[in-house]
């Protein structure tokens, strides 16, 4: 069991740290902190933004419209946090 649940709670903490960066990205870049326009900075959001784009877009699809309010990393942060704290746990039988 341990083979399984290691591996699956590594993943969900690089998730966890993908979605945690991007936010913070996404508030410098529209602050104007930083640049989409220097090469560095381009290649990780675009890069983040194909990476998490795929949970993202179930998530939009499923809540309501809220204008400029992007509230799906929000929820992806939680069920990623619930995934990894409560549900894999218990489906483990580690709780």
């Amino acid at each position: 069991m341990m083979a399984i649940y290691g591996p699956l709670q590594l993943i969900l903490s690089v998730v966890y740290f993908f979605i945690i960066v991007h936010v913070i990205m996404s508030w410098l870049i529209n602050f104007n902190v930083l640049n989409v326009h220097q090469q560095l900075v381009g290649q990780i959001w675009y890069g983040l933004n194909r990476l998490l784009e795929p949970i993202y877009r179930p998530i939009r699809s499923i809540l309501p419209d809220t204008g400029g309010l992007d509230l799906a990393p929000l929820v992806a942060f939680i069920v990623v946090i619930s995934l990894q704290n409560y549900i894999l746990p218990t489906l483990f039988g580690f709780m």
